[in-house]
C-alpha cells in the first residue's frame, strides 16, 4: 500500500480535525492508499503542544518554510486565516507539493486567479477543503438530481447556517475584519460549502441579487476595549440559473447569526415530478417528493452510506468527522487515480467560481440590483 506523507500549515481547529481523520485511517474498507500525519506547523506553541502526542508527527515547527524544506511530505492541508492563503498556497506550489487548499481559495477573487494561474503553471494536484457534500444526505440530493426523476427543475435552495456569532460579548476573532477575513466576510467563511454542489452540477449562475448584513459592527477586543467588526455576517443571494433554456431561481444563504441554528447545512430542489430535500438538522433524514396521481414527501432513515466504506455499521449515524474524513478520502483517490465515479472535492475552477458569485454579492450589495455574470 502506498504511503502518502501529510503536513498541515495551521493546526487550530480545522487542523486537528485532519489529525484526527488520518488516526482513524485504517478503519477505511479495502482502500489502496495510506495518509500519514507527519508534520506540522503553527505559530502558537500551545498548539503544537497538542500534536506532539500524536506518534507520526516528526516533526512541529512555527515556520512553514521549514516544513515545505522537507522533502519527505507529499501534500500539505493549509488551513489558516484568509489574508494568508495567497502566500502559502504559492509557497506550497512552488516547494513542489500537493495541495489541499480551505476555503474560500484566497482573500478575494483576484487572490483565487493568482493562485489558479501558479496551481495550473506548477502542474501539481490541487483541491479545496468542502466538508458537508460527502454526508450520504448530499450525495443522496445529487443523485436525485442526476437521475433525472424531479423532471424540470423548477427551484433550487442550499445554505449554511449557525449562530455562533449571536453572543455580541464574543470576542473578535480574524473572521470578524476585512483584512483578514476579506470584505467578502461570510460568504468565504461559508460559501464554498454552499456552493460546491451546485457547481459541480454545473449549475453556473447567470445573474446574482445580493441582500448582506452587517449585524454587530464592534465586539470585545479581549483587552478592556472594542474593536470594529467590518465584515458580512450574513448573505442571502438570490440568482439564476439556466437549466435547457429555462430560467430557474437559486437561492444561496450563508449566516452567522441564524436564531436557532448550531451548524446546519440544508438542500432543497424541487422540480415537476419530484423533490428531494436534506439538512444536517436530521442528519439521517432524506425527504423524497413524488407526484402521481397524488402527491407526497416519503422520508427515508439513511443510515452510514458513506462513498467510501469504513469499519462503522451501516445502521449508525454520521457526524462531522466522518465527513470530513470522507473529504480527505477523496482528495487521496483522486490523487492516486481510482476515485472513480465518485464524488470528489472541490476543484480550482470550482473554488474560483465560487469567488466569482462572491465578487458579483459584492457588487449587487453596492448597487443594489442583480449583477449579470459574465
Amino acid at each position: 500500500m502506498k504511503t502518502i506523507n501529510l503536513g498541515i500549515i495551521g493546526g487550530g481547529l480545522m487542523g486537528k480535525e485532519a489529525a484526527s481523520a488520518c488516526a482513524r485511517w485504517f478503519t477505511l474498507q479495502n482502500f489502496d492508499a495510506q495518509l500519514v500525519l507527519t508534520a506540522v506547523c503553527d505559530v502558537n506553541p500551545a498548539v503544537l503542544e497538542w500534536y506532539k502526542a500524536i506518534p507520526t508527527v516528526t516533526m512541529v515547527t512555527g515556520d512553514y518554510k521549514t516544513m515545505l524544506a522537507d522533502a519527505s511530505i507529499d501534500v500539505v492541508y493549509v488551513a489558516v486565516p484568509h489574508n494568508l492563503h495567497e502566500e502559502i498556497y504559492m509557497a506550497v506550489l512552488a516547494a513542489g507539493k500537493d495541495l489541499l487548499a480551505e476555503k474560500p481559495f484566497g482573500i478575494d477573487l483576484g487572490a483565487a486567479l493568482r493562485i489558479e494561474k501558479a496551481v495550473e503553471a506548477s502542474g501539481k494536484f490541487v483541491r479545496c477543503s468542502s466538508e458537508f457534500p460527502f454526508l450520504p444526505g448530499a450525495q443522496r440530493v445529487m443523485a436525485e438530481v442526476q437521475s433525472g426523476r424531479l423532471g424540470k427543475i423548477l427551484e433550487v435552495n442550499l445554505g449554511f447556517h449557525h449562530s455562533s456569532d449571536l453572543d455580541p460579548t464574543k470576542p473578535v476573532n480574524w473572521k470578524r475584519q476585512n483584512k483578514t477575513c476579506g470584505t467578502i466576510g461570510v460568504l468565504g467563511d461559508l460559501g464554498m460549502h454552499v456552493c460546491h454542489i451546485p457547481l459541480r452540477l454545473g449549475w453556473n449562475p447567470i445573474s446574482v441579487y445580493a441582500n448582506l448584513q452587517k449585524i454587530y459592527t464592534e465586539r470585545p477586543d479581549g483587552k478592556g476595549g472594542m474593536a470594529v467588526c467590518d465584515t458580512w455576517d450574513n448573505a442571502m443571494l438570490n440568482t439564476k440559473i439556466d437549466l435547457n433554456g429555462n430560467l430557474v431561481p437559486m437561492r444561496l444563504e450563508m449566516k452567522r447569526m441564524a436564531p436557532g441554528e448550531t451548524n446546519t447545512w440544508f438542500a432543497e430542489i424541487i422540480g415537476t415530478e419530484g423533490g428531494v430535500r436534506f439538512s444536517t438538522k436530521e442528519p439521517k433524514t432524506l425527504w423524497i417528493f413524488e407526484r402521481q396521481k397524488e402527491q407526497w414527501w416519503k422520508k427515508t432513515d439513511l443510515g452510514f452510506s458513506t462513498q467510501f466504506p469504513t469499519i462503522t455499521g451501516g445502521i449508525f449515524e454520521v457526524g462531522f468527522p466522518d465527513c470530513f474524513m470522507q473529504m480527505l478520502a477523496a482528495y487521496v483517490a483522486e490523487r492516486e487515480g481510482f476515485l472513480g465515479e465518485r464524488f470528489g472535492c472541490a476543484t480550482v475552477g470550482e473554488a474560483v467560481d465560487s469567488q466569482r458569485i462572491f465578487a458579483a454579492a459584492l457588487a449587487s450589495e453596492v448597487d443594489n440590483q442583480a449583477i449579470e455574470m459574465i
